[in-house]
């Protein structure tokens, strides 16, 4: 009987699963990929994004829009102009906002000798910021 006792015994202890190998392996692994990872920056635009959405809208609204219609009329603020009158209007909506562009939209069945006019009388008034729209 005392046999059989011992042989349960020694049986129970070679029944346990012994873990110090396999996390000797776990950490081996571990190591070795955080050796072999590449901690590189990847290269990208930083881009400055503006705080404040009125800052958007005051820049927008700060613009001199001249609208040239296919019918050849010049239109500053929704309102038609002579365009002898183009050079004085932008004079004064310039003097109202100096940090303001202009902005010509023009059709494209207008005339480009109108078209000229209007960028040389924005010039004359002081505005070299010319942007065209469609």
């Amino acid at each position: 009987m005392r046999k059989h006792q011992a042989q349960l015994n020694v049986e129970d202890e070679s029944d346990e699963i012994n873990l110090t190998p396999m996390l000797d392996v776990v950490f081996i692994m571990l190591i070795f990929f955080i050796v072999t990872a590449s901690f590189v920056k990847e290269a990208g635009i930083d881009v400055n994004r503006p705080d404040n959405q009125e800052q958007q809208v005051t820049q927008e609204s700060a613009n001199i829009l001249v609208v040239i219609s296919e019918s050849n009329d010049i239109y500053i603020g929704g309102r038609l102009i002579d365009p002898r009158a183009v050079r004085a209007n932008i004079e004064r909506l310039h003097a109202e906002n100096p940090e303001g562009s202009v902005v010509i939209q023009a059709n494209p069945r207008s005339k480009n000798q109108l078209l000229v006019e209007v960028m040389d009388a924005s010039r004359q008034a002081g505005v070299y910021g010319i942007s065209l729209a469609d």
